[in-house]
């Protein structure tokens, strides 16, 4: 949910409130002026002259004025002026237009103001209306009074709840808002409620304030002041009635450029980019992998007395590429390094324990960056702190302390045997380094260490095993929406997601299933078919469908949809699966930015047919030894080191995704492991509750304690205080909610999830973790400090008989996928082929180690591509024009030449492109074409024996040879061919010496004494100043050009410039529309006698 302007509120509402009325035509007041530094300049009166020659209203109507930029309670700022005219207007901006304004503890610059036409009215005529989205209902809460001084609306209004597909009606908003009203008004004003409420649902706004809101005798409706906010996420669904729509920064927090920079990056990426700088002279700045894993780092920074030096709030995530890293990276980079600060700056790279993320692919576009601005990052001071884990992690921190080694950088590097905050005290100054071993690639067992551990807080010393066999007696087991998981849950996985397929199928074989989890894939883009995965060692096949139908039809074992279908099409996708709630019984919405409007359909779609949902916006979930959802649990590496293999005693329920990987791994060193895990996903609406989870948690004997990992927005956690309270909770519950940072911030942040951000007090982190403790969860100091509590109230279970540790059962093998293997360095393999020329797999495509990027912004030309690919240089810009100019002059010789002629043949017989310029190519030999290669042999091995030209030639004619280059059909020394007089100009005059041509050309005078036409030809023209300019252009020693010219290139070059003319001709041909070739019969001389 984006705040927008007012002016852009009331211009949706006046544009599309028509199309929303039935019996009446709701006109509202469009006339508004929205000035920004863009339009108007204060000290220039000329750009004001020029807004009312375009809006002439502005001269002839008394105004108001007030700025635009999110700022509440403007009237008792003083930011209000009414009933003005335009000249009072020009004047009252001018005198605030790019000043620091103070409004009650926030300051900011005022550069955005909205004029409209003043309305004249009474005090009676104003009221109050305000419209919100909520999980299961909208709801307009209405006041028959307004303005400034309307009072506690919340405790005083009337309210009308509209269920989710519940139509209003101005017989119901009569009856339930407008009792107080007078009855000549009160039908006129219920149907433009009912037409603002379409309109509201309509164009995905979630909130909207109009206070006051007028109406006049005149019958006239008008908002006078409006705060709204629209999702966002529905931009496809509503581009065209949005338009050109902007979110501004809260008032005090003016947008960076690198802000909008991200923003627009975000925008076009496939992965979550975001950046918010707090304080852009502190010292601390972050740069953190994960929506969740964001938050606890900045509430880690906040709780421990450093939040006024947080200098950016972000994270990166979702396998951002190399360029998206990279850019990410400068742009921190060179916003740290902006402002000096005498006691140095930090820099946290961080993040949790990825699912699917290549850790040391995305480091390499952060080593890139560093190597950019080295000499700013070693002059600003910056101490550099690293904790990453997820795939691939051991290579991207290695890469990393390489890096910092080369570059003189200081960087201290942890990965998962360290707490993910524990480099925040570290970072601070406030732990002892010598206390945290850095990471050790030999080493992957060391006991995770949290940054405020202390001895004596631990109730029991016990070795954390495996799951208990004792059950501890609870009350039956109730209904529930989300169905458990057991080892013969298979799913249905929609999308072609080969990579999480394989990964699912890897756990099950892991966990000693009898048959894949996986029954098949349901693609609709392609035909129905088989692909092609591993079950242990062994390959076996899933079948891929293209409908959703046919796929439950035909696996009827199935109860799980795992749907991976984008953002944009994932409604469509679920309400069909909802048809099959027979058989499908949980449905997993991985896609993140799922409009909340489709998500609440849903969600009312899913309950009323009885089936589960966890996400959208979610990573899944995993049911340790039995089942997981996609790319839950991350990498074997990271399955095997949480023993995600086995079940253990304690069960979570999670926002993030991310966050839900690093409690696997903090409960797993601090409890004998997990026995579920659910990460509900980050959306403000997820498909299911935390409550939903902890329920069938605490009906589940083999749960023995629970962890709740909450975050700031949202009242969901409350519910689970009710049910503490209430008793239906009854075993141990760890919980903590992140977000406690947001205090800090006089304006709203958006954190990393969709639904991260308080809507009022009893939505904060701090609101909500005093109301859990209240209610009777173990909730710790500090995130940091949650693996603590966990040992502890685990500890506590052991010692009193409740969990009775087993011995830990040995760990599964499980054969590493090849390309995964080999890209950790674990085995090599010979390859099938070699190139040395070009490279795709990285982000950009490169020619002989030179990007594309360059090679076109360098403007190297075709001649320098070729010199690239052909001969692994970069060649000098007189040789790639010489390569150039060869292409030119080769490109084509007329129709009649043999390749020309067969061409055109084949053309004409309709034969494709590709045919065609084969027909003519295959006629390049000896006798067309391809004397240049033994024409440059012939002349470079005379003259590197020193023999002299009347020498050469009189060997070539005893061994009766002829000399390849010499000779033309029609063309003499007094007739020139103009292709080999160019060519020879130009080499004479750029090439540092042409010893070749020289001697080419004295055969020439020898041979045209012979014969008028044994000229040197423009083969033997090119043949021989290629070899002077492969010689001499210092790009090759002698040997290196020999073996070039003996491996071909000269006829390449030949071969290249003239399917550029075959092509011609192709193209010529079938542009004539010609016919069928035959040859005429009267130019055959037919010799059957022979």
């Amino acid at each position: 949910a984006k705040s927008i302007r007012e002016y852009h509120g009331k211009k949706l509402a006046s544009r599309w409130l028509s199309n929303y009325s039935n019996l009446v035509k709701y006109d509202l007041e469009d006339r508004a002026v929205l000035i920004t530094p863009n339009n108007v300049q204060p000290d220039n009166l000329l750009s004001f002259d020029a807004l009312a020659v375009d809006n002439p209203w502005l001269l002839t109507t008394k105004l108001v004025v007030k700025p635009d930029q999110l700022i509440k309670r403007r009237g008792k700022a003083g930011l209000l002026a009414i009933n003005k005219s335009w000249p009072e207007v020009v004047a009252w901006i001018r005198e605030r237009m790019n000043k620091e304004c103070k409004v009650e503890v926030v300051s900011g610059i005022l550069d955005h103001f909205i004029v409209e036409p003043f309305v004249p009215h009474n005090q009676t005529d104003e009221y109050y209306i305000c419209i919100q989205s909520f999980r299961s209902n909208d709801e307009v809460l209405f006041y028959h009074e307004g303005g400034v001084d309307v009072g506690d609306v919340d405790a005083k209004g009337v309210r009308l709840s509209l269920a989710i597909g519940e139509q209003p009606t101005i017989e119901g908003v009569s009856q339930a808002l407008l009792e107080k009203i007078p009855a000549s008004r009160k039908e006129y004003l219920a149907g433009f409620i009912v037409a603002l409420v379409k309109l509201f649902r309509d164009l995905n706004f979630v909130y909207m304030e109009i206070n006051p809101l007028v109406m006049t005798d005149d019958g006239r409706i008008t908002p006078l002041d409006m705060a709204a906010k629209i999702d966002e996420t529905a931009h496809f669904l509503n581009a065209a009635q949005w338009g050109s729509i902007e979110f501004p920064a809260p008032f005090g927090r003016a947008e960076f450029p690198e802000e909008a920079f991200i923003k627009k990056l975000d925008q076009s990426s496939g992965s979550s980019l975001k950046l918010t700088i707090l304080n852009q002279f502190g010292r601390v700045w972050t740069m953190v992998a994960g929506g969740g894993a964001s938050v606890v780092y900045a509430d880690t920074i906040s709780d421990l007395g450093f939040g006024q030096e947080l200098a950016n709030y972000g994270e990166y995530s979702g396998a951002p590429t190399l360029q998206e890293t990279y850019d990410y990276a400068r742009t921190i980079f060179d916003l740290m390094c902006r402002h000096k600060d005498p006691r140095g700056k930090i820099l946290i790279i961080g993040g949790g324990i990825a699912n699917f993320t290549d850790v040391a692919a995305t480091f390499t576009g952060i080593q890139k960056a560093m190597k950019q601005y080295r000499d700013e990052l070693l002059e600003n001071k910056v101490d550099i702190w690293v904790r990453r884990a997820g795939p691939n992690y051991q290579e991207g921190l290695q890469n990393m302390r390489r890096t910092g080694e080369a570059l003189g950088l200081p960087i201290h590097l942890y990965g998962p045997e360290t707490h993910i905050t524990a480099v925040v005290p570290l970072a601070l100054g406030m732990r002892n380094v010598a206390d945290y071993p850095e990471f050790d690639a030999a080493s992957d067992n060391r006991a995770m260490l949290a940054a405020t551990k202390s001895s004596g807080d631990v109730t029991a010393d016990v070795t954390p095993s495996a799951e208990s066999a004792v059950s501890t007696p609870v009350a039956a087991a109730g209904e529930h929406a989300v169905a458990n998981l057991t080892p013969e849950t298979r799913a249905i996985v929609y999308g072609l997601q080969t990579v999480a397929v394989q990964g699912m199928l890897d756990f099950d074989f892991m966990c000693k299933r009898s048959k894949p989890s996986v029954a098949c894939m349901v693609f609709p883009f392609s035909g129905n078919h088989y692909t092609k995965l591993y079950w242990g060692t062994d390959e076996t096949l899933i079948p891929v469908y293209t409908t959703i139908a046919e796929a439950v039809h035909k696996h009827p074992d199935t109860s799980i949809m795992i749907n991976f279908a984008s953002f944009r099409s994932v409604f469509e996708t679920v309400e069909e699966t909802l048809q099959f709630s027979h058989q499908i019984k949980t449905v997993a919405i991985i896609a993140e930015g799922v409009p909340e409007s489709q998500t609440r359909l849903i969600i009312k779609h899913a309950a009323e047919k009885g089936v589960g949902i966890v996400g959208p916006a979610t990573v899944g979930g995993i049911k340790p030894g039995c089942f997981r959802i996609g790319n839950t649990g991350g990498m074997l590496d990271n399955i095997i080191m949480s023993k995600l293999y086995r079940a253990g005693s304690v069960a979570y329920v999670s926002k993030s995704g991310g966050m839900s990987n690093e409690l696997n791994n903090i409960v797993s060193r601090n409890s004998n492991g997990v026995y579920e895990g659910v990460a509900i996903g980050g959306d403000r609406y997820p498909g299911s509750l935390f409550l939903d989870h902890l329920l069938r948690y605490n009906d589940n004997p083999e749960v023995k304690m629970m962890v709740l990992l909450g975050e700031v927005g949202g009242i969901d956690e409350y519910a689970v205080c009710e049910a503490l309270k209430a008793g239906r909770i009854t075993k141990p519950l760890v919980a903590w909610v992140m977000g406690t940072c947001a205090s800090i911030f006089p304006y709203e942040v958006q954190f990393g999830h969709a639904g991260a951000m308080a809507r009022g007090d009893l939505e904060t982190a701090a609101a909500k973790n005093s109301a859990l403790q209240a209610a009777g969860a173990h909730v710790p100091r500090s995130f940091d400090a949650i693996g603590e509590k966990i040992y502890e109230v685990y500890s506590n279970l052991v010692s009193t008989g409740v969990i009775i540790p087993l011995p830990e059962p040995p760990v599964p093998k499980i054969p590493m996928d090849y390309n995964w293997a080999k890209r950790l360095g674990l085995i090599r393999k010979p390859a099938n082929f070699i190139s040395s020329i070009s490279d795709d797999r990285g982000d950009e495509l490169s020619y002989a180690g030179t990007p594309i990027s360059e090679a076109i912004s360098a403007d190297i030309g075709v001649g320098g591509v070729l010199s690239l690919l052909w001969f692994r240089r970069r060649l000098p810009l007189y040789a790639t024009h010489f390569i150039e100019m060869v292409l030119m002059v080769s490109a084509d010789h007329g129709p009649a030449v043999s390749g020309a002629h067969n061409t055109i043949v084949a053309a004409r017989a309709g034969k494709d492109l590709v045919s065609a310029l084969c027909s003519g190519l295959l006629t390049i030999g000896p006798r067309f074409g391809g004397a240049l290669d033994e024409a440059a042999s012939m002349f470079m091995t005379a003259v590197d024996r020193g023999e002299e030209p009347a020498a050469f030639v009189a060997r070539m004619g005893k061994e009766k040879k002829l000399i390849m280059g010499i000779g033309h059909r029609i063309r003499t020394l007094q007739n020139p061919d103009m292709r080999v007089k160019l060519i020879k100009e130009y080499a004479q005059k750029h090439f540092t010496r042409t010893p070749v041509l020289d001697f080419a050309m004295a055969v020439e005078q020898i041979t045209t004494k012979k014969k008028a036409t044994l000229i040197l030809n423009v083969d033997g023209c090119i043949a021989a100043c290629f070899v002077d300019l492969m010689r001499s252009c210092g790009a090759f020693d002698v040997a290196e050009a020999n073996e070039l010219i003996a491996n071909g290139c000269l006829n390449g070059l030949f071969v290249a410039g003239r399917s550029i003319g075959f092509i011609g001709h192709f193209i010529d041909q079938n542009r004539l529309k010609q016919g069928l070739y035959r040859h005429p019969w009267d130019d055959i001389s037919y010799q059957t006698g022979l």
